[in-house]
């Protein structure tokens, strides 16, 4: 057995020395790097069950291999901090480059380690490193974000969309998994702090032992990075001094003060309504006896159109449409409209809509709806002139809000007759939805004028599987989709790839496009008058990370003068707007459509 030597007091700066470290028989311990031995064999706490100091003694009978783990995990620990610190926010700005770089707060975080008495370092270091953790943490919610929504994530309005990312998940892939993946994500967040707070500890017990060596590394890094930064130095097109970290926490803390901020501004905002004071007897008059229809499908946005690969089977779809409504008398005007969202976020863009206020984000989603700013279908129900009822079979808990966007009735998922299987997400297929509000309202005989607001929801993300068009004769409760569901593909093989995700996202807007030209063809009259629109574009998955946010708009009509009002828009006849088309901001909408067809127009 080796020679122990006897236990000794430890000079300051090695305190916070490795307790793992083992002392080499021939090597001589100075104060700059200390070799930490155990007390006698069987004395002292550090002994371990077997009478052997450390690992059961495994560190004395290997003390090669145990000054390797040692040195292994110091240099695990000093890179995970290094990629935490160096990795971006975006999945599409990760390269190899971004990581090659030399990043202040790292030299900052060793300073301030190395300033730190022992029990205060050591402290610091786990705080420090459970900073680092969560940092990561919301990185990768800022990653996934981005791949949903295209923007980071809200730190004072996002959490309640997390309740909404599990729902999706038990949707698509089932409550286990749901379940696996709530599990999964905690025991990963618990992990990544854990393991960062350990990280920054073992780096902070290696620059105490090696304080000399780290004091000059530290100086000299500092030098070359003020160098380096001075000139702009650059490898690869990258800047290799870096503050990205601490321009990042800068940003998000910015992003934070914002949004406490925003409500005032908001409150503003809505306070504007050129309609406000407007006799009901003088709203929507050129409507009047008229079936309005407002729909919104879901995720159908600009790249449905303008993308080459998806770009020739919309257009037939369109061009069939448009030939199925000439036939039945009906023409169609199209323009664009900016979306406050793409990838999610469905109910801002259709209360941006309604509301004539850009809603954003939840907060205003909720300062909106216990308002009492009028919306476009609260205007309708203000005339007295139309009974105003809601399509909503994405509904499926209380909607206390449906009460805001005045409408007299509404139908969610359980109140539309469908006895069929859901669609991934989707309870009920679009074209089962519009059959029920035929029978449920606008078929009924001796009725007032209908105002609907319909949301067809086929189209809404993962797309697998998707309903198809049947006979509407054959839609009976909806039992006949269990069939189709069967025959549809599996969300789990399509979403490992982007080509299969894009195709199967083209298909559901043309089920959904489809349904509804035919629905018109079928059961509108010289009173229908439909507007519908897509509510924001799909993920990046689909867009190719596109920051564009337009969707189509489309007015349709059997009865001219209804379209005559609109002359004056410069939209482009027919279901597709042209690449030149207005573009306006989806908040516009509503008072330009008030306006059109108010009493001053003709």
């Amino acid at each position: 057995m080796p020679h122990l030597t006897p236990p000794r007091q430890l000079p300051d700066n090695a305190a916070g020395a490795d307790p793992d470290a083992v002392a080499d028989p021939g090597a001589t311990a100075t104060p700059d790097d200390t070799a930490v031995t155990g007390p006698a064999e069987g004395a002292g706490p550090a002994a371990g069950p077997s009478g052997r100091p450390g690992w059961f003694g495994w560190r004395r009978r290997s003390p090669r291999a145990a000054r390797a783990v040692r040195v292994g995990t110091s240099v695990l620990a000093a890179a995970l901090v290094l990629v935490v610190l160096l990795v971006p926010n975006r999945l599409d700005w990760i390269t190899v480059q971004s990581f090659l770089r030399l990043p202040v707060e790292a030299i900052l975080l060793a300073a301030l380690l190395l300033a730190l008495p022992p029990r205060p370092r050591r402290t610091t270091a786990a705080a420090l490193g459970v900073f680092l953790g969560l940092s990561a943490v919301l990185k990768c919610l800022d990653m996934g974000f981005r791949q949903t929504l295209a923007r980071p994530f809200d730190l004072v309005f996002d959490w309640a969309l997390l309740s909404d990312a599990a729902d999706w998940t038990k949707d698509s892939f089932g409550r286990s998994g749901e379940l696996f993946a709530v599990i999964g994500v905690i025991v990963l967040v618990v992990v990544v702090l854990v393991v960062s707070a350990l990280a920054t500890v073992r780096l902070a017990d290696e620059l105490a032992r090696h304080r000399p060596v780290a004091v000059r590394t530290t100086l000299v890094l500092g030098i070359v990075w003020v160098i380096c930064f001075t000139l702009g130095v650059q490898f690869g097109g990258v800047t290799f001094a870096t503050k990205g970290y601490a321009q990042y926490l800068s940003n998000r803390v910015q992003y934070v003060r914002d949004g406490l901020g925003d409500a005032d501004v908001y409150k503003k905002e809505m306070a504007v309504d050129a309609f406000a004071r407007t006799p009901r007897d003088r709203l929507l008059t050129g409507l009047r006896g008229k079936d309005v229809m407002l729909t919104f499908i879901e995720s159908y946005g600009r790249v449905a159109i303008d993308d080459p690969a998806m770009a020739p089977q919309i257009d037939a779809t369109l061009r069939a449409g448009d030939q199925r409504l000439e036939a039945a008398g009906f023409s169609a005007r199209s323009g664009w409209l900016r979306s406050p969202v793409t990838g999610a976020g469905s109910w801002l863009a259709h209360s941006t809509f309604l509301s004539g206020t850009w809603v954003k984000n939840q907060q205003r989603y909720r300062s909106l709806t216990t308002s009492d700013r009028a919306t476009l279908t609260s205007y309708f129900r203000k005339t007295g002139a139309w009974r105003t009822v809601g399509i909503v079979p994405g509904v499926r808990k209380s909607w206390p809000e449906g009460r805001y966007f005045g409408l007299d009735h509404i139908y969610d998922s359980t109140h539309l007759g469908y006895q069929g299987p859901y669609f991934s997400w989707t309870p009920v297929p679009d074209q089962f939805s519009l059959e029920a509000f035929q029978k449920l309202e606008h078929g009924k005989k001796h009725r007032d004028p209908i105002m609907a607001e319909i949301i067809l929801a086929s189209s809404h993300n993962p797309w697998s599987p998707i309903a198809h068009m049947i006979d509407w004769k054959d839609l009976g409760n909806g039992k006949v989709f269990y069939r189709i569901k069967k025959e549809g593909t599996d969300p789990t093989e399509v979403w490992k790839s982007a080509k299969r995700v894009r195709t199967e996202y083209r298909k559901a807007i043309q089920y959904s496009l489809d349904s509804l030209t035919q629905w018109v063809q079928r059961y509108g009259d010289d009173d229908t008058v439909l507007v519908f629109l897509g509510d924001h574009q799909p993920v990046p998955t689909v867009t190719g990370g596109s920051a564009n946010r337009d969707v189509p708009v489309t007015i349709v009509a059997r009865d001219p003068k209804v379209l005559d009002r609109v002359a004056g828009w410069g939209w482009t006849e027919g279901l597709k707007p042209a690449h030149d088309a207005p573009e306006w901001s989806m908040d516009r909408f509503r008072d330009r459509f008030m306006t059109a067809y108010g009493p001053g127009k003709r």
